[in-house]
Formats: structure tokens, sequence, C-alpha cells
């Protein structure tokens, strides 16, 4: 928990009420605040990762209110789930709508016309060729889940690669791919066996700079597969798939190279391997296209979605090549998957998506990573900015020499906006990531890199 629940920050100045930036009215956290805090404490499981004492009351767009009548500029979206911002107000009619008509009866053991309605959308959005299958869950970790169960059922292999840094959910089978944190795999073993983690190209942490030398580190970390695992360790003909985030998001928003997710189809394509793309992160045209694999030219067999897919509601898809999702009835299912009123909010959201967000994205976030890359030369604590579209990531470090990793300091700079009237969150060890709802306009973004200049300047010395 921050230090600023023991020490309220200061009241808001009369510069701060900007018509596009936060409006502070009371100390951050406020009495209610506080209140609604301390009852948490005690009832709620202490495994909840809150960074700051954020008490939410209500949010709309790009804004979120508090208890105690403080307004936020909102660069989290519910960590990159409130997609079309917070209550869009079309979202919030297909909802109210579909409440009123049908909430549940199980898409597992009955028909509804919203699961192939949604379906059929999602398919004409696919990265990969149809025609394609639909699974339907609640959450990342169940697509993924899903995921794990498919390929291994298709291919009747049983082993896994995953990459260390990815991070793909917190079940057994979503866990033991993920290689994010150690805390989340602490005491919880043994895990799903069959797994397999190796590097993830990582450029800043893993070469020197430049164009080449990026892509050089992508095809090694892609060809240590065949070339050494291969040759080792793990029988190729016993792999089932690779999975893989085309950005990884917990790990640190890191962008790999084009020729790594290239190799890496390559390499599955050679084996009869399932090439499976995690986008519950990186998807639903966060980095202005409808998913981030699409900027490598590169088509997987299977695409986990989630978060931004449904604007709030609890939603999980597993998305496969039709003749891979080859499974009979009873091998998957699920009570709540495919919810009508979560499937509801996906066609408005995707709605949405379609007609302005992309673009907005495309526009918005291009115009932030310009103005955030100059900050590498201007600022010693900023090792790396990095990014596509709204799925922005920005490394502190001790000093650029060193590139030693500053997480005290990255908090610091979390715990300083908050205190200003912006919410971020961190990812991996040292990264700031900038997510914000894909609607956010020009103002709002221009506002909130200039409350992160000012918290990056002060960290330092506060």
């Amino acid at each position: 928990m921050s230090a600023l629940l023991k020490e309220p920050a200061r009241i808001a100045t009369p510069e701060m009420h900007t018509e596009y930036g936060p409006k502070l009215v009371a100390p951050l956290p406020g009495p209610r605040a506080q209140k609604i805090v301390a009852e948490d404490e005690s009832l709620m499981s202490p495994s909840y990762t809150r960074s700051y004492p954020l008490v939410v009351k209500r949010g709309y767009g790009c804004r979120i209110e508090d208890v105690d009548g403080n307004e936020f500029l909102d660069f989290t979206a519910g960590i990159a789930v409130n997609s079309t911002g917070h209550c869009h107000p079309e979202v919030v009619q297909a909802v109210q709508n579909q409440a009123a008509k049908l909430i549940h009866m199980s898409g597992t053991d009955f028909y509804y016309d919203l699961m192939p309605q949604v379906a059929a959308r999602l398919s004409a959005v696919a990265p990969m060729p149809g025609p394609h299958r639909f699974y339907f869950g609640n959450s990342g970790a169940e697509a993924v889940e899903c995921a794990m169960k498919l390929a291994r059922y298709h291919t009747g292999r049983q082993s896994i690669i995953s990459f260390f840094g990815s991070f793909h959910g917190r079940t057994m089978g979503a866990l033991s791919l993920t290689g994010s944190k150690i805390q989340q795999k602490r005491r919880f073993g043994p895990f799903v066996p069959g797994i397999t983690h190796i590097r993830y190209p990582y450029s800043y942490r893993g070469c020197s700079g430049g164009v080449e030398a990026e892509e050089t580190l992508g095809l090694a970390c892609a060809r240590f597969i065949e070339e050494t695992l291969f040759k080792t360790t793990l029988p190729p003909e016993e792999v089932a798939a690779i999975f893989v985030e085309p950005i990884q998001g917990e790990g640190g928003y890191v962008v790999p190279p084009n020729v790594f997710l290239e190799e890496i189809r390559c390499i599955c394509d050679r084996y009869g391997i399932l090439m499976v793309a995690d986008e519950i992160q990186s998807g639903a045209g966060r980095t202005g296209k409808w998913w981030a694999i699409e900027h490598s030219g590169v088509q997987p067999d299977i695409v986990c979605i989630a978060k931004g897919i449904a604007s709030g509601m609890p939603l999980g898809i597993c998305m496969a090549k039709a003749n891979i999702m080859n499974w009979v009835p009873g091998s998957h299912a699920s009570t709540f998957g495919g919810n009508p009123i979560s499937l509801a909010a996906t066609l408005a959201t995707m709605d949405i998506i379609e007609r302005e967000a992309l673009a907005n994205v495309a526009t918005v976030g291009t115009a932030a990573i310009a103005r955030l890359s100059k900050w590498v030369e201007k600022y010693e604590l900023v090792g790396d900015v990095r990014g596509r579209g709204l799925m922005i990531g920005v490394e502190i470090v001790e000093n650029k020499q060193s590139r030693k990793q500053a997480g005290l300091l990255r908090e610091r700079i979390v715990d300083l906006a908050f205190e200003r009237g912006l919410l971020l969150l961190g990812c991996g060890e040292n990264t700031i990531r900038l997510c914000p709802p894909l609607i956010v306009t020009q103002q709002e973004m221009d506002v909130a890199l200039d409350i992160l200049e000012e918290c990056i300047a002060l960290a330092p010395r506060s």
C-alpha cells in the first residue's frame, strides 16, 4: 500500500482545474476513501496489488471520480479493459437493453443469437484466414486455459513453449505458462507439466541498439527453439503449441522485432506446432490495428482475446481456425461464458472501435510516442520509450549508462501522478504503462503527458 494512505496529498491548486485535466477538491485519500480502504483491508484478500488508495465511485469517458469528489484522468482503463472509456453511452444502452430481455441461459447447453453474431463479427476481423470457430469464457485466463487444452487435444502432443516475461493469467494452466514475476508463482507448485520457458527479445536489455541489432536478437531468441531446445531437451514432435504475446504486457510493454514473430511462425509450420497469440492486453484495437500481431503480418492459429473486447463486461474468447477447434461435445465448456449481457456489450464495443477508435489510436498514439521519445535524451532516468498505438511503456532507470532498473523510482512517479490526478500503473520491474481508453482525446493526452513529465522531473529529488 502506498504511503499516501498515511499522509494525505495536497489539495489541488486552481491552475489544476482545466477543462481537460483532473479536478482535485479534497485530500488524497479523502475521509470517505480512508474509511473504505480500512474496511477493505479488514475483509478482502491481501493478495490484491493496490498501487495507491483510489476508491472509485463512478467513471465516464477517460475520467474517474472517487468517493470524495476528486476527478482523475484515467490512463489505466481498468488495466486496458475499458477500451471505449468508462460507461460509454452506447455500451450502457446495449447492456441495459439486453438486461431487460435475457441475463443468462448458458450457451453451453442452449442457443441464443448473440453468440453467432459476435463470432461472425470477430471472424470478419480475424488476423488469420477463416473459417473460424469460437469459444466464449469469462476472462483472459479462461481463454488461455481453453487454448492450452485445445492445442493438446488437436495435436495429441503434450509440451508447450512459452517465454520469460510473459503473463497469461493466474489459474493453474495459465500460471504455468506465465514467466513474469516470482511472487505470482511462489508456493503454488507443482505446475502443469510440459511447459518450457525461453527468452523473449527485450531489445533495450538485450542489444546495444539499432534495427539490425534488434532483428539479430529477435532471430536468436526464436532460433534457440530449433537450434538448441529441439536438439537437446525437447523433441519437436511432442510440442503442441508456442504461446506468445505479440507485445508483452505485464512483462514491461516489450515490443519484439517483427522477424521474431515471423521466425516463430516458420518454426511452427516446419514441425506442425500451433502458434497461439495472446492478444488479451494488446488486442481489440489497442495498438491501432485490431490485433497487435497484424503489425508483423504473421498469421497465428489460435488467438486469446479478453480485456478491451467488451468494455468492462467479463468475456474471454478463444478464436481458432475451424479445423483446429475439432473437439467433440463435452470436451470443454463454461456455465457463464458468452453471457448475453457481455456479448451485447461486445457488439457495441466493436461498433465504436471500428467507427472511431482505431483511427483515434493511430493519431493520438503516434503523437504521444513522438513526444515521449524525446524524453530519453531529456531525462537521465528515462531509459526507453516503446509501444504501438495506445500501448506505451516508459522504462525508468537509475541512469542511462548502467540501465539499472529503478523500480522504486517508478513507483514514486506513479504516486506523484496520483497526487496530481493522473492514474497510472506499472508493468515489468520498472516500466510505466500508458494504456488510456481508445477514445482519449488529444487534449486529454497532452494534459496527462504534462503531468507525467512534471512527475518525472520531480521524482529524483522528492
